[in-house]
C-alpha cells in the first residue's frame, strides 16, 4: 500500500471515529455509532497491516491471531455486570503497551536524529512511558476494586499528597537526567521513572473511594487515550495521535461532567481526594440511620403498583447483577397498556460505569423516551404515586443531602423519598458500594422487598398478568 493510499485510509478512519463519538451521544444513534467505530477500526487495522513499514507478516500474525481469539472469547463470556471491570483491565493493557513501546522505541533511536528533533523524540518517549505506567497500575487497581478483590474504601495515608508530589518530583528529576544523557544511556532513569510512575498510579487510585470509582474509570479512559496519542507521536502514526486525542479529550470531558453531577471537585477525584471535600469523608462519627424498617411482600408490592397512576422506576447495579431488566421491561409494557404513566430515572453514575443502566434497558427494548436523566425527573418525584427502586442504593441515599458528614455529602441523588410510596428491592440492608448506610430504608413511606430482584419481579409480573 502506497503512502498516499495509507493517508486516505487514515483520514477515512479518523472521520468514522468522530462519527462514532457523535453517534454514541444518544441512545437512538448508539448502535449506528458502534458500527462507525467498528468499521473505522477495521480500516485502520487493514491499512496499518499493509503499510510500507510492515514486512514481518508471520510475526504479526502470530501475535494478532491469538489476541483476536482471546478477545472474542472474553467478550462473548463477560456479562454486562462485569463490563466495568473489563473496561478497567483493557485500559491497563493500553498503558502497558505504551510503556513497552516507549522503551523499545528509545532503544531503537535512529542515528540521524540530532538537535531539536532528537530532544522532542526523547520527550515523547519519556512522557509516553510516564502516562502509560500510571494508566497501567491505576487501571489494575480499579479492576481490583470493581471486582471486589480490593476494598472500596479509600486508602488515606498520612501525608499522601506530599507522597504524590514527591513521586512526581522524582519523575521530573529523572526526566532531566534522561533528557541530558547521551543516546541509549538514559535507559536506567527511564526504567526507574516507570517504576515510580507505577507506584504513583497505584496510590492515586487506592485513595479514591467506591462512590467516586465511576469517575475514576472515566478518567483512566482519558489517560489511556493520551497514552495512545503519546505512542502515536513515538511511532509517527497520525491516526494513533488522532484517535488517542479523541479518547483522551472525551474521557476528560465525561469525567468533568460526572464530577459536576456528583458535586465533586474534578481535581479532588483525579488526585486521590486532594484537599478537603465530601469525597474523602468517613462514616466514623457520622449520624447513623434510626427507625424501623417496614417489610413488604410481593402481594403488597403488587397492590402498590396496581393503585398507582404514576410510577417511576430507579434501576441500579443490583438490577444488573440479578439480570432483572427483562422482567422489568415486561412489567412496564403491561402497565403502559393499562394507561399507567411509567418512567425510568437514571442517575449519572448508576451502576459501575457511565451509561450502564441505559445499555441494560436498551437491550430489553425499553422506549428511549421514558428513560430520563436525574435532572429531568428529580422534580417529579413529589407528584409520583409510587417509586420502584431496583437494586439502587447510593444514588437514592437522602443522607447525601441531609447528612453533612456523610462520605457522599453534597452528591445530587434521585429524591425518591418524596413520592407517596417507595418500594425498594434489595437482598438486604447492606450498604452500597460507597460503604454508606442509607436512611431511605427507614422512612415511613418506604417498603423493603428483600430477595433476588429477578425472582421478585417475576412474581410481580405473574400477578399483574392475570389481573
Amino acid at each position: 500500500m502506497s503512502n498516499n493510499l495509507l493517508t486516505v485510509a487514515y483520514v477515512a478512519a479518523s472521520a468514522l471515529f468522530i462519527l462514532s463519538l457523535a453517534g454514541l451521544s444518544s441512545q437512538e444513534t448508539a448502535r449506528k455509532g458502534n458500527v462507525y467505530g467498528i468499521v473505522g477500526m477495521l480500516i485502520a487495522f487493514i491499512a496499518t497491516s499493509f503499510s510500507p513499514g510492515v514486512t514481518e507478516y508471520g510475526r504479526l500474525g502470530s501475535v494478532i491471531l491469538p489476541g483476536a481469539v482471546i478477545g472474542a472469547i472474553v467478550a462473548s463470556r463477560v456479562a454486562m455486570t462485569s463490563m466495568p471491570q473489563l473496561v478497567a483491565i483493557l485500559h491497563s493493557f493500553v498503558g502497558a503497551a505504551a510503556v513497552l513501546v516507549g522503551i523499545a522505541n528509545y532503544l531503537q533511536l535512529e542515528q540521524f536524529q540530532t538537535g531539536i528533533e532528537a530532544t522532542i523524540h526523547q520527550l515523547e518517549v519519556f512522557i509516553g512511558v510516564f502516562i502509560g505506567a500510571v494508566t497501567f497500575t491505576g487501571s489494575v487497581i480499579a479492576f481490583g476494586k470493581l471486582q471486589g478483590i480490593i476494598g472500596s474504601k479509600p486508602l488515606l495515608l498520612p501525608g499522601r499528597h506530599l507522597l504524590n508530589l514527591g513521586l512526581l518530583g522524582a519523575s521530573v528529576w529523572l526526566g532531566v537526567q534522561f533528557m541530558t544523557a547521551i543516546p541509549l544511556s538514559g535507559l536506567q532513569p527511564l526504567l526507574i521513572m516507570a517504576a515510580i510512575a507505577s507506584v504513583l498510579g497505584i496510590h492515586l487510585v487506592m485513595a479514591i473511594g467506591g462512590a467516586d470509582m465511576p469517575v475514576a474509570i472515566s478518567m483512566l479512559n482519558s489517560y489511556s487515550g493520551w497514552t495512545a496519542a503519546a505512542a502515536g507521536f513515538m511511532l509517527s502514526n497520525d491516526l494513533l495521535i488522532i484517535t488517542g486525542a479523541l479518547v483522551g479529550s472525551s474521557g476528560a470531558i465525561l469525567s468533568y461532567i460526572m464530577c459536576k453531577a456528583m458535586n465533586r471537585s474534578f481535581l479532588s477525584v483525579i488526585l486521590g481526594g486532594f484537599g478537603a471535600g465530601a469525597g474523602v469523608a468517613t462514616t466514623e462519627g457520622s449520624a447513623q440511620p434510626t427507625g424501623e424498617v417496614t417489610l413488604a411482600t410481593v402481594e403488597e408490592a403488587v397492590e402498590v403498583i396496581r393503585n398507582a397512576k404514576t410510577i417511576i422506576i430507579v434501576p441500579g447495579y443490583g438490577m444488573a447483577v440479578a439480570q432483572a431488566q427483562y422482567s422489568l421491561s415486561e412489567i412496564v409494557k403491561i402497565l403502559r397498556l393499562r394507561g399507567v404513566q411509567v418512567r425510568f430515572g437514571i442517575h449519572p453514575v448508576a451502576g459501575r460505569l457511565p451509561g450502564h443502566m441505559n445499555v441494560l434497558l436498551a437491550e430489553t427494548n425499553v422506549p428511549y423516551d421514558i428513560v430520563l436523566e436525574m435532572d429531568e425527573i428529580n422534580g417529579d418525584f413529589a407528584k409520583t404515586d409510587a417509586v420502584l427502586v431496583v437494586g439502587a442504593n447510593d444514588t437514592v441515599n437522602p443522607g447525601a443531602l441531609e447528612n453533612p458528614t456523610s462520605p457522599i455529602a453534597g452528591m445530587p441523588v434521585l429524591e425518591v423519598w418524596k413520592a407517596n410510596t417507595v418500594v425498594v428491592m434489595k437482598r438486604s440492608l447492606a450498604s452500597g458500594y460507597a460503604g454508606v448506610e442509607n436512611p431511605l430504608f427507614y422512612k415511613d413511606n418506604t417498603r423493603m422487598l428483600f430477595g433476588d430482584a429477578r425472582k421478585n419481579l417475576d412474581a410481580i409480573l405473574g400477578q399483574l398478568s392475570y389481573v
